[in-house]
């Protein structure tokens, strides 16, 4: 092992429930370098360190917001991440482990990215994760949004529009089904659940990072609707009022599915859109699905269709 010099990085100011929380100047004197080009600082230890105290601000939409980075948890879902092309800007993990293989390789993408290595307790990762149980490590990335006037009918992969999404493990798991469904990506329209919640990110199972997010507000989605249609692009609702079984629909073409709210599900307002309204079953005393559980049904009859 060698030695290395000074390193000393940006501040960020967060604001804590108690007081102001920095990200400080740390300056690592005769830090260690191990194999990798990325520096290997001396573990963490203390709960009162703003390197851990702006991790765990990230379980705060507001934080996210202001400094556009979010959590995601697991050495799969990270690796995939870094696959896929993200930038990883942090990585917790448990001090010691820094020569294994899977945590190498996220060493070595962390280097490229310019990041910092976190090395720290088991109780710390606990207290950045608040979970009794917590994954060995922890990548922090920095969020990617797709402008609503990048989305385009595409004949091969269709999108997923939600209407206010109130729970992350709902949209987490229709991240999840649209990736494996093989959809492109979910608009979210006005005030939905943030995609980038660390219980969002959990549920879509690394999903969050091979499907493309988009944000509006309704009045921008009425006005993109009329040129997706104006390109030959289906909308197809599904409301409990609505006569035509899902499995007897057109699925043919370009196809937007479009969702409404847990509770309300789809208004009037954004019924008219639709080219075609599905219904799906019931058979039992249940009026409804999940809102999880019926995008799912309705993107696997998609995809059946379309084989």
């Amino acid at each position: 092992m060698t030695v290395s010099g000074l390193w000393c990085c940006a501040v960020c100011i967060f604001a804590d429930a108690q007081a102001m929380v920095s990200l400080p100047q740390f300056c690592y004197i005769a830090l260690m370098k191990n194999n990798h080009h990325v520096t290997i600082p001396a573990p963490i230890t203390s709960t009162a360190n703003a390197e851990v105290k702006f991790l765990r601000a990230l379980h705060e939409r507001k934080y996210r917001r202001q400094s556009g980075w979010f959590l995601a948890e697991g050495t799969r879902i990270c690796n995939e991440a870094v696959a896929l092309g993200w930038d990883m800007h942090r990585l917790a993990f448990l001090a010691g482990r820094d020569n294994e293989t899977h945590v190498r390789k996220l060493l070595d993408a962390l280097d490229r990215a310019d990041g910092r290595a976190l090395p720290m307790s088991e109780k710390l990762l606990q207290r950045i994760s608040r979970k009794d149980n917590p994954q060995m490590l922890l990548g922090a990335f920095r969020q990617k949004w797709t402008d609503l006037d990048a989305v385009t009918p595409d004949l091969s992969r269709p999108w997923v529009a939600l209407d206010r999404v109130r729970d992350p493990g709902n949209l987490g798991t229709i991240m999840r089904s649209a990736d494996a469904a093989g959809a492109k990506g979910i608009i979210l329209i006005d005030d939905c659940t943030d995609p980038y919640s660390v219980e969002a990110v959990r549920a879509s199972m690394g999903a969050i990072f091979n499907v493309e997010i988009v944000q509006c507000n309704q009045s921008d989605f009425v006005a993109f609707t009329q040129q997706w249609t104006n390109q030959n692009g289906q909308i197809i609702g599904t409301a409990l009022p609505a006569s035509v079984d899902y499995r007897d629909a057109d699925y043919s073409g370009a196809l937007m599915i479009l969702m409404g709210n847990e509770q309300a599900g789809l208004p009037p307002s954004l019924m008219q859109l639709c080219t075609q309204l599905i219904r799906l079953p019931m058979l039992g005393r249940s009026d409804s699905l999940n809102l999880a559980v019926a995008t799912g049904v309705t993107l696997y009859e998609v995809l059946r269709n379309r084989r």
